[in-house]
């Protein structure tokens, strides 16, 4: 995989997006002054995890002496439920999130699983298992997505008022296909290279 080819991944996997109405309620209790220092520091310390888990995801393989091809077929299943969810969302509208509580939101759920996610975990656990000597390419591939959701999500107030809610679900749902896409290719080489076919 390229490195242009897993920023684009790990981007779909955040789904900035689609954090869009779910990140404006949760920090509608905030003061406004607040809400971009919040999300600020909220996308700062998802950035640190996914970093923590880029660096030490080989050494959490190593400890349970996980093979890559369970961990690319595991990693697709993982992807194809994400995607499935961004397409065909929950009724209540929480998803991960779950139920938004009062007060200014910290680590949980903007920071994880927000943007920092399982599922971006479990990919970041993918490229690193693949391809090892690759880490300062994954790095790249990672800082560049959360550029890209940063950037959408400090955007976000205008953004919602420009595009509406009907525009935004809609490109949810086109990247959850691609994401599946995605998912599927992902499980199809984790079998090829269990049963050692050449896809």
């Amino acid at each position: 995989m390229t490195t242009l080819a897993a920023g684009i991944m790990l981007f779909l996997i955040m789904d900035p997006l689609g954090n869009i109405p779910i990140f404006l309620s949760l920090l509608k209790d905030v003061p406004p002054k607040r809400r971009r220092r919040v999300m600020v520091r909220e996308l700062l310390i998802a950035l640190g995890v996914l970093l923590g888990f880029l660096v030490g995801g080989q050494w959490l393989l190593d400890l349970l002496q996980l093979k890559p091809d369970s961990i690319s077929i595991a990693g697709g299943i993982v992807l194809f439920l994400i995607g499935i969810r961004m397409v065909f969302p929950p009724a209540d509208g929480g998803g991960i999130f779950g139920k938004s509580g009062s007060g200014e939101p910290f680590i949980v759920p903007m920071a994880i699983p927000g943007v920092a996610g399982p599922s971006a975990m479990a990919a970041l656990l993918l490229l690193t298992n693949t391809q090892p000597g690759r880490t300062a390419d994954w790095a790249i591939a990672l800082i560049g997505a959360w550029l890209a959701t940063a950037v959408i999500l400090l955007c976000s107030t205008y953004l919602f008022r420009w595009l509406g809610e009907s525009v935004l679900t809609a490109l949810e749902r086109v990247m959850g296909m691609l994401l599946i896409a995605l998912s599927v290719q992902m499980f199809m080489a984790g079998v090829a290279a269990f049963l050692h076919l050449k896809l």
